[in-house]
């Protein structure tokens, strides 16, 4: 391995020697797992609040702290947080005027950070949100998920950290957020893909003397690949693909050359010397170009530009005094002299000791899934970051943990997936369990097929509401809306094997993904190259009706395919 990482807890460890590193500036909460500012400007009537998945530090964290952000929820490496992270921290960090959420535009972030929202607004806390999305490389009208949410994110956070500090509202915050992010466009370009912390091998493979250009902060790959050209002219090809991107009529910005994790401080500040010399003779006036590794892919070798078109109000933002981690140009630190470490114990599940409802469904779901892990987790490394098989498996697990103490085995998904799985996936399926949960489960007799297929039509309009994708997107959908229709149709006509029915629509719609071109999720932004790899998600749902009718149609479940064979690729 070339990472030096403990293997448990490896993201509170990190967040704990953070708090470590700055005494008196941030308490680390456990569980659920965030960061939060021990003190705050006391003109502040708004907490602000970020969050995304770990491996590229010091994002988020390293603005944590007066002058920026009130509290930061970290994922797991490439993953995003889950709600109930953000959520929490969220309600803690929350101020007179509430609270504003910075959203990477991810579909994890997105889809986990929009739960957390629906959450607080239910609890009465007033919350707006802000989309980064700055990312040239994904600027194109095919995929729904739109362009990613890069390095701007940390002018973002610097500028809005300063508007907080002058006492702005909430309506105010979210339109100087929305504004910096309308005027900020990033591109990033690697020369070798960072080291998969599983594998042990590049994320993927570049041949000598080539470039991937527009290479995402996951290691996804670039829209492109090109001839490893001298500095000079790669800058100069970034530059003015930004600049063509960027409102005209500004003649100042504010250029961040960011490292994606293995760029050199040495070849980060040669780069801001040839940009600015660019920008200069381009008419532009560069306010300030600040060079170094802010928004990392764990160890990429890379770099990326962000060109921001600065309003002149916003550079005594930009200068404005903050007390945190990362220092930036202008500002200075001022490290107090106390570590504080907050640990919460885990909460146990409801009905501890008690004799679970039902059990029968999730140790069959728990045997499925075990045997095709590896396999969806390799097809996930070919569209995404490979977490996927990690996070099904992950969830299952606690789960199990939870019925043992005496939770439903449906309703112990439920819970499983909702507040403890991060990532896109988690909280999707947690949706969809939270719907079949409401159903009357027993070990020893079938449900009622109808009221199955209900409750998995409302959880299919709820992932439609949260994430927006729909059939042939190449999601979970794809198997879950066929499942449903066929057992509803199964139930409707009085069939003896309605849950095969929907295992075998399920199949085949996890199966027809493979033709498609994905329009949501992180395998939309490598767009033909997913073409052939059919969707991991969708074989996940297609494995749960698989366990449905095992345990309640063993004589018919026999000709649907083996798990470990269908998601084989």
């Amino acid at each position: 391995m070339t990472y030096f990482l403990p293997q448990a807890d490896t993201v509170l460890s990190a967040a704990r020697g953070l708090a470590l590193a700055n005494p008196g500036l941030i308490e680390v909460n456990s569980s659920p797992l965030y960061l939060r500012a021990r003190t705050s400007n006391p003109n502040r009537t708004v907490g602000l609040v970020a969050g995304g998945g770990s491996g590229h530090e010091p994002l988020h964290t390293g603005l944590l702290g007066p002058g920026g952000l009130d509290a930061v929820c970290p994922g797991e490496i490439f993953a995003s947080p889950h709600n109930r992270q953000i959520y929490e921290a969220s309600a803690a960090a929350a101020k007179s005027n509430g609270v504003l959420l910075i959203i990477k535009n991810y579909t994890g972030d997105v889809i986990n950070f929009q739960i957390a929202a629906e959450r607080l607004r239910h609890d009465g806390i007033p919350v707006a949100t802000v989309l980064v999305d700055d990312d040239l490389a994904t600027d194109s009208t095919e995929a729904a998920t739109g362009r990613r949410g890069t390095a701007a994110t940390v002018v973002l956070e610097k500028l809005l950290g300063a508007f907080a500090d002058q006492g702005a509202k909430l309506d105010e915050l979210a339109a100087l957020g929305a504004d910096i992010v309308a005027r900020s466009r990033s591109l990033a370009v690697a020369a070798r893909a960072q080291t998969s912390p599983s594998t042990a091998a590049p994320a993927f493979d570049l041949n000598p003397g080539t470039l991937d250009y527009g290479v995402g902060i996951h290691g996804e790959r670039g829209t492109r690949t090109i001839e490893h050209r001298p500095v000079e002219e790669l800058v100069a090809q970034m530059t003015d693909d930004l600049l063509t991107a960027l409102p005209a009529g500004q003649d100042k910005v504010l250029a961040v050359v960011n490292g994606l994790g293995a760029t050199t401080s040495l070849e980060l500040h040669a780069i801001g010397s040839v940009l600015h010399d660019l920008l200069a003779a381009r008419g532009i006036t560069p306010l300030a170009i600040v060079p170094g590794t802010f928004t990392a892919a764990l160890d990429m070798a890379g770099f990326s530009i962000t060109l921001t078109h600065m309003k002149p109000e916003w550079a005594d933002l930009w200068t404005a005094p903050a007390d945190t981690p990362l220092v930036l140009p202008s500002l200075t630190l001022t490290p107090d002299t106390a570590a504080a470490v907050v640990a919460e114990p885990e909460t146990t599940a409801a009905g501890e000791g008690e004799a679970p409802a039902s059990r029968a469904v999730l140790d069959r779901y728990a045997a499925i899934v075990s045997q095709a892990h590896a396999n969806l987790t390799a097809l996930d490394q070919l569209v995404g970051d490979g977490d996927f098989g990690d996070n099904l498996a992950g969830g299952v697990r606690r789960a199990v943990k939870r019925n043992a103490a005496g939770t439903d085995g449906v309703a112990a998904l439920a819970e499983a997936f909702l507040n403890d799985v991060g990532g896109t996936s988690g909280p999707l399926f947690g949706l969809l369990f939270q719907d079949l949960a409401t159903v009357s489960w027993s070990d020893d007799q079938a449900p009622d097929a109808g009221a199955v297929a209900d409750a998995a039509k409302a959880s299919l309009d709820a992932i439609h509401r949260v994430g927006g994708a729909k059939v042939g997107d190449c999601t979970l959908v794809d198997a879950l809306a066929p499942a449903t229709d066929a057992l509803a149709a199964a139930a409707s006509d009085g069939s003896d094997s309605p849950f095969t029915a929907a295992a075998e629509a399920a199949v085949q719609g996890a199966l027809s993904t493979a033709s498609l071109t994905p329009r949501r999720g992180r395998a939309s932004y490598v767009g033909q190259h997913a073409i052939g790899v059919p969707d991991p998600g969708s074989f996940g749902v297609a494995l749960l009706f698989t366990a449905l009718a095992g345990v309640y149609e063993p004589a018919t479940a026999t000709r649907l395919p083996d798990p470990e064979r269908l998601t084989a690729r």
